[in-house]
């Protein structure tokens, strides 16, 4: 870890084992002075020393990144478009939507019906779109560090199988922190998942284009 955060030129973070049988990892902190790297016991006994390199250097771009703070920032304001939403639904029950016109009294209740609708899935997408965006950027910059790109590809084909196998308990707005994500999704889900897919990652890393 001291040799990839000197490579990243970024403070050493906190380092944390996390007791449990599902390999995993994240980076948390607001900014790299203040920052911390977990990975699980489990991790340790899959991993070769090479992927598990992989791991750490794609958890540290994050912190390079700031992708913490990034994805914050996102999360806020994926909740203040859903909590708007959810006030203009009180003010069309409560009549919001009304008008001395009655045309263009229903014409306003329809346009704020399609906005509450439309608004919070717009802002997940937005979400979604954004997180995957940096996975993909510190998959990159990870592979820069190490210069094994091969190595990250390895540990994410692992850790995908192994988690399907021993799915970690966590609550579904903290899985946008590990590597993978640590929830089992159904194939529908996982269009809507904060992750993008294993697969698509590992051919980034491999430079393959299908």
């Amino acid at each position: 870890v001291a040799r990839l955060t000197r490579a990243a030129g970024i403070p050493m973070p906190s380092l944390y084992l996390i007791p449990g049988r599902t390999p995993n990892a994240f980076a948390t902190g607001r900014n790299p002075d203040h920052a911390a790297v977990a990975v699980t016991e489990g991790i340790l006994e899959i991993l070769t020393p090479a992927e598990l390199e992989g791991v750490l250097a794609h958890e540290l771009a994050h912190v390079k990144n700031r992708d913490i703070l990034i994805s914050s920032v996102a999360a806020v304001m994926a909740g203040a478009i859903g909590y708007l939403a959810h006030m203009a639904q009180w003010a069309l029950i409560f009549g919001g939507g009304r008008s001395r016109d009655d045309e263009e009294g229903g014409a306003g209740a329809i346009g704020m019906l399609v906005a509450m609708i439309v608004a919070p899935i717009a802002a997940m997408i937005i979400q979604m779109a954004i997180s995957r965006q940096r996975e993909y950027q510190a998959d990159r910059s990870g592979a820069e560090l190490t210069g094994n790109p091969a190595g990250l590809a390895g540990a994410l084909a692992k850790l995908s199988e192994w988690n399907k196998r021993i799915p970690m308990k966590v609550e579904p707005a903290q899985a946008q922190m590990f590597i993978i994500n640590p929830l089992r999704a159904e194939a529908l889900m996982q269009l809507f998942s904060t992750h993008p897919p294993i697969q698509e990652r590992i051919n980034r890393l491999l430079g393959r284009t299908a």
